[in-house]
């Protein structure tokens, strides 16, 4: 091998200090966030390390150079992460009579404040659920000021918190619900409802979930124009409150693990997490659920409305005894800032 040119000795250094950042990332899933709040970040890059990394991998093998071997050995390591991030081939299983179909949809207050400039937007999500027409869907960041009418779901449980602006979670069943109740989440106005849903003779319990906000914004143009506008303290600031928002989730995600421990049902949860796949949070939460997008799904599974990047933050976990049939999701759907999902499943016995 011929000695690096300088400019190649430039792009080595960077591809270890990628290769440090995502070895880094790798083992954040299992610290938790109150020990390194700061580095937590790192998490959310996930996506992004893995595509550097196979950029540098091409660079180098394209030259024939030993260096390739760094990031071929960096993505090999990650392997495991790579479902979570991106799924090749789409499961689609015939459909039986035993399915049943569960949507997870954040719909920001259907659009309560006119975010987005179309006064369609409550009207396209309405009949978009109707058309889908889910057996159980779970809303984050429902209003009743909106007045949506979803009456062809006979069962429901919403609660609604907050003073001035109220905003709620709410769960809609075509199957009765026979109990139901919430998991208060201190110092926050996010929180989490279940609710037992009989199914023929069977129950399951249906977690809806949506955990402390990061609070960035959808879009990268302002991002970007953000910071060419703050100075170095404003950037740590920034840093400092995602970090905080991670500490909380961690205190949240603690407190739906510990309560889905006392549940003898096979067990759905769903919701926005507002973190990545790759997080400690996601990690404690799923447990040895199955995330429906990495059993069924296809592509990226982007969920949040963020320009140029394929931010997955919703999910749709399920017990090991329900078989994940299919699972869709739906960017082409802007009416949130979040994406609806979707999953077809089966109850196995």
């Amino acid at each position: 091998m011929k000695k690096l040119s300088w400019l190649n000795q430039v792009v080595f250094f960077l591809n270890i200090v990628l290769t440090v950042l995502t070895f880094l990332a790798y083992v954040l899933p299992f610290l938790a966030p109150k020990l390194f709040p700061i580095l937590s970040v790192l998490t959310l890059l996930m996506p992004l390390f893995f595509i550097l990394n196979g950029l540098f991998f091409i660079y180098w093998a394209f030259q024939l150079k030993k260096q390739v071997l760094l990031s071929g050995f960096v993505l090999l390591l990650g392997i495991t992460f790579i479902t979570k991030f991106y799924k090749y081939s789409k499961v689609e299983l015939p459909e039986t009579e035993g399915d049943f179909t569960v949507m997870s949809y954040n719909v920001r207050l259907f659009n309560l404040f006119n975010w987005i400039p179309n006064p369609k937007v409550t009207h396209n999500i309405r009949t978009f659920i109707n058309d889908k027409n889910p057996d159980i869907l779970c809303i984050q960041e429902y209003s009743k000021s909106a007045k949506v009418d979803l009456r062809v779901y006979k069962y429901k449980f919403i609660l609604m918190l907050g003073k001035q602006i109220k905003t709620g979670q709410a769960i809609f069943s075509k199957f009765p619900i026979v109990d139901s109740g919430n998991i208060e989440f201190p110092n926050s106005n996010n929180n989490a409802v279940y609710a037992d849903i009989k199914k023929g003779k069977d129950t399951i319990r249906v977690y809806n979930i949506h955990l402390q906000s990061i609070k960035i914004t959808p879009d990268v143009d302002e991002i970007n124009q953000d910071l060419n506008e703050i100075n170095q303290q404003k950037s740590t600031q920034i840093f400092h409150r995602i970090s905080r928002a991670f500490k909380a989730q961690q205190v949240q995600a603690a407190l739906i693990k510990n309560h889905k421990k006392q549940c003898h049902f096979p067990i759905l949860i769903c919701g926005d997490m507002n973190n990545s796949a790759f997080s400690f949070v996601y990690r404690n939460i799923k447990g040895t659920l199955n995330d429906t997008f990495e059993e069924a799904g296809e592509g990226f599974g982007t969920t949040y409305n963020f320009k140029y990047y394929p931010a997955r933050i919703d999910y749709i976990f399920s017990d090991k005894n329900i078989k994940v049939k299919s699972f869709s999701t739906f960017p082409e759907f802007k009416n949130s800032d979040h994406f609806p999902i979707m999953t077809r499943l089966e109850l196995e016995y």
